[in-house]
């Protein structure tokens, strides 16, 4: 039987190598790994190319039961332990169909991995980097992009049989090479580990008869064109397939880093009604179409033959249009917030029922965010009690309150516009309105919100991951609707966390990569009830070292601002109050957490 198994294990080996040597798709020594951004299993945010200042870059492919992998996770965390202070970066791969992030979850629990596991779920990174079997150890030049070594951590283990001691250290060896500037000897060898099923990775030919005309501009058109449109605010229009195609490497790029579409929600903790994200199939489909040449097929073009109707206002004649004050956005360079103020002109209070700003230059305005607030006796603006009422980002639509519920604008009421332009390569004038609904009759519900900031933030100059938070102790039961999250150009990541009376804890909305460029509402699928007594916390991170491309300053601690080049703590929440005799209570902000 020793002997059956023996022979087994080598013509798997065997296997492995001819797969590895042999297979087209393979990413050999030498050649350049794309990035890409992928969450782990606890819910942090990867990108490779993040990793510059790394002295290396090193994955070891994961798989859950794998006993190679368990077998090799000490040494691996040893490894990762002596070359710390070194520059060196571990990180853990996970390809498998059948791994979840529950489970990869429970595998970690069970197994006490404490380096992150980086989930590849739609194998499009499995399939890129040529992945065979678990166990095998990539190491990336962070001055090229290139693996310089993949193979085998070392020779201690093999299948069903592992030694006291390796012979040969290939990992460690190839680090020392690449910190002492020395030449890598040994740039591949064999690795031993459980097959990876990736059944798309040799379907090249297959992939090639990806429908253009059923399969790809349809999802272009469902999930992209409001923005890749002509006077949408994408940077090229999507009118035909001669202009995909010259975008698809671009496309690639940006699905495979994150960028696009533009959502930056966590899928494991909530469900939202504007959800602009592409599912797993629609992932791989788009990628694998695109890798196999975004070849044109039969039929007719969808996208030359598009028409939509793209109405003034999508909700027909406001009754009320505001202008906002025009601004001359520059060809180049980085335009800072404007603030732009408007007295609003109804004579009398009027109930809101939705609202929507329509762009004067989609292609510079970025978003704006709408509040509200009546000036006091002293005729001073108390911005502490501002309100909402919506604002715009691209491909966001009419921003209509929740079905019976709306907000009482006051007569005489100050309006102030957050606008964030960014530059198009062209001059440009933006005028900008905002389209108010009124309500009949005064609805059921006065919808209402609360601001969570914290004005007395402190990020270290260099800090990577600076976290703060807000919180506040809810007085009443309401019905959450959404959650806006706002930081400037540090912002790392974000999150809102009910903590519930009884000191169970929910995340209603993880926002691991957040993008300055994007400010997002976050609008639950379904009202969720928060009872009195739950406390809700905000918290952020930022980044403020050099790595941040976006970075204005590295050097600097940053404090509280408006102004892009400092920070903000700040989270927006509307809700309802359950009980209606609760609804004129004060929603007062609480500036730390405690």
């Amino acid at each position: 039987m020793r002997v059956l198994q023996s022979c087994f294990a080598l013509i798997c080996f065997s296997m492995a190598s001819l797969l590895v040597s042999s297979g087209a798709l393979a990413l050999v020594p030498g050649e350049r790994v794309d990035n890409f951004r992928l969450l782990d299993h606890e819910g942090e945010s990867h990108e490779l190319y993040y990793h510059s200042d790394a002295s290396a870059v090193v994955f070891m492919v994961h798989g859950n039961g794998c006993p190679i992998v368990r077998n090799a996770l000490p040494r691996y965390r040893e490894l990762r332990d002596a070359y710390a202070n070194k520059g060196v970066v571990f990180r853990l791969l996970n390809a498998n169909l059948q791994d979840n992030r529950t489970s990869i979850a429970a595998e970690a629990a069970k197994f006490g991995i404490d380096i992150p596991i980086l989930m590849d779920d739609t194998q499009l990174i499995g399939e890129a980097l040529g992945l065979v079997r678990t166990a095998e150890v990539f190491v990336i030049d962070p001055k090229t992009w290139k693996v310089v070594y993949r193979g085998a951590m070392d020779d201690r283990l093999g299948y069903e049989t592992q030694k006291v001691e390796a012979n040969h250290h290939f990992l460690a060896d190839t680090l020392d090479a690449m910190l002492d500037d020395e030449t890598i000897v040994v740039a591949s060898t064999d690795a031993l580990g459980c097959l990876i099923n990736l059944p798309e990775a040799g379907k090249r030919e297959q992939h090639a008869s990806i429908s253009y005309t059923r399969d790809i501009a349809p999802l272009l058109i469902e999930r992209c064109i409001t923005c890749h449109r002509e006077g949408g605010i994408g940077p090229w229009a999507m009118t035909d397939y001669n202009m995909v195609r010259g975008f698809a490497p671009m496309i690639r790029e940006v699905v495979r880093t994150g960028r696009m579409p533009p959502w930056h929600a966590d899928p494991a903790h909530g469900s939202f009604s504007n959800d602009r994200s592409l599912s797993k199939e629609q992932t791989q489909t788009l990628v694998h179409w695109i890798e196999a040449g975004a070849p044109r097929g039969d039929g007719p073009d969808p996208l030359a033959e598009f028409e939509h109707d793209w109405q003034e206002w999508a909700l027909g004649e406001p009754d009320l249009v505001l202008d906002i004050p025009g601004y001359e956005v520059p060809a180049t360079g980085v335009v800072d917030y404007q603030y732009q103020h408007v007295r609003n002109p109804h004579d009398r209070d009027v109930w809101v029922r939705a609202a929507e700003i329509l762009p004067g230059d989609r292609a510079v305005l970025h978003h704006v965010i709408t509040t509200f607030t009546t000036p006091g006796p002293d005729g001073k603006l108390d911005r502490r009690r501002s309100q909402s009422l919506g604002g715009y980002v691209p491909g966001a639509e009419a921003d209509e309150f929740p079905e019976g519920t709306g907000t009482l604008l006051p007569a005489g009421a100050v309006f102030t516009f957050q606008m964030h332009y960014t530059t198009s390569g062209r001059a440009s004038t933006d005028h900008s309105r905002l389209g108010i609904y009124f309500h009949d009759e005064q609805p059921e519900h006065r919808l209402g919100g609360a601001v969570l900031m914290n004005t007395k933030i402190n990020i270290p100059a260099h800090s990577k991951d600076h976290e703060e938070y807000a919180s506040r102790v809810l007085d009443a039961d309401v019905l959450l609707y959404s959650l806006l999250p706002h930081a400037h150009f540090r912002g790392k990541a974000s999150e809102f966390r009910a903590i519930y009376p009884d000191g169970t804890e929910e995340i209603l909305l993880s926002v691991p990569n957040y993008d300055f460029n994007w400010q997002t509402t976050y609008v639950l699928s379904e009202p969720k009830l928060l009872s009195k007594g739950t406390k809700v916390v905000h918290a952020t991170r930022w980044d403020n070292s050099a790595q941040n491309m976006a970075n204005p300053d590295p050097t600097r601690d940053i404090p509280w601002g408006q102004q892009s080049w400092d920070e903000m703590l700040f989270g927006a929440i509307s809700w309802r109050y359950v009980d209606d005799a609760d609804r004129e209570r004060n929603i007062e902000v609480t500036s730390s957490g405690d």
